[in-house]
């Protein structure tokens, strides 16, 4: 009698895991409030107040009772699905993560490549947005947007490569566990900073925000998005902040395990990317492709290198 209860709950857990904690809901909340947390953290370096603790989320609730219009030649199924389909990758690659210092909802052997790919689909589906509305405005920024994904993500893998082959394993899981004995950051320092440089670059935060530059080219390729479509896309862009700070803390700072070491440990590289907002001016779309591509991805390699040249030597 009591089987039919008894299999409802093993299914309801899942579900919950997966809607609300430690992603879904939980994780967008997280999200809006790092934003403000980085937002507050450039306005006092700036010598500003900066927003109020609420701010994110009121501009969402602000955008999701605006109207959204659907430009004239623009494909309705991609202009209402990519800002979906970019908040979906997000969620999806956060089942991976050790969110909240808690162990992953779901983790497989390969599992690192496949939450890379993941985070990449909001680059994409920007990309995609602004070629789709056809406003040239959103085309420059889309173009920006796309040309600029050559020159961070494969640093920003590289930089991921790194921890993967001093644990021995493409498993975050198991990268985290192995990094809770080894600060990374310390062996291998570069990595650390070419990926830090790289979660910059993919969220097009200054000095990489060529894409969305407001004095050029309005807002990128989201120029003509209003409404229901900004507020996911900029939804997906917090949740892609805590899924990369998560990552770079859980490898080169001795892993996350606990709730209070991943908010001291991700906090701290909050920090130091407000503290680079706020020093660097913003880099034209050709040194962001020319220098960042040239001297990360040979700065990443030349480190994995030493790296493997001194585990093979001393092993």
């Amino acid at each position: 009698m009591n089987t039919i209860p008894n299999l409802w709950v093993l299914s309801i857990i899942p579900m919950i895991n997966i809607l609300i904690f430690p992603t879904g809901l939980t994780l967008i909340l997280v999200g809006m409030f790092y934003e403000w947390i980085d937002r507050k953290l450039v306005a006092r370096l700036q010598n500003r107040i900066g927003p109020r603790w609420f701010q994110p989320f009121a501009d969402i609730v602000k955008l999701f009772a605006k109207e959204q219009i659907n430009p004239d030649k623009a494909n309705a199924l991609l202009f209402f699905g990519l800002p979906v389909l970019a908040l979906s990758g997000a969620l999806t690659a956060a089942l991976y993560v050790p969110l909240m210092g808690l162990a992953p909802v779901h983790s497989f052997p390969g599992d690192l490549i496949v939450t890379i790919y993941l985070l990449s689909l909001l680059t994409m589906s920007i990309g995609l947005a602004g070629w789709n509305t056809r406003s040239r405005f959103s085309l420059v920024g889309a173009t920006r947007a796309l040309t600029q994904t050559f020159a961070y993500e494969a640093p920003f893998m590289l930089a991921m490569l790194g921890p993967a082959l001093a644990a021995g394993s493409w498993q975050i899981n198991e990268i985290n566990t192995y990094a809770s004995g080894h600060w990374m950051v310390l062996t291998q320092p570069i990595c650390f900073l070419v990926a830090l440089i790289g979660l910059m670059g993919k969220l097009e935060l200054p000095p990489f925000d060529a894409p969305e530059a407001e004095t050029e080219i309005v807002a990128g390729a989201l120029t003509d998005y209003s409404g229901r479509g900004l507020a996911i896309f900029n939804i997906g862009k917090s949740v892609e902040l805590v899924i990369g700070i998560t990552l770079i803390a859980s490898f080169y700072l001795g892993g996350l395990g606990g709730i209070l070491p991943f908010l001291i440990k991700t906090i701290a590289l909050l920090l130091v990317m407000s503290v680079f907002q706020s020093l660097l001016t913003r880099l034209r779309i050709d040194q962001t492709v020319g220098l960042w591509w040239r001297f990360g991805a040979i700065l990443a390699l030349a480190q994995i290198l030493v790296m493997i040249v001194w585990k093979g030597y001393f092993q």
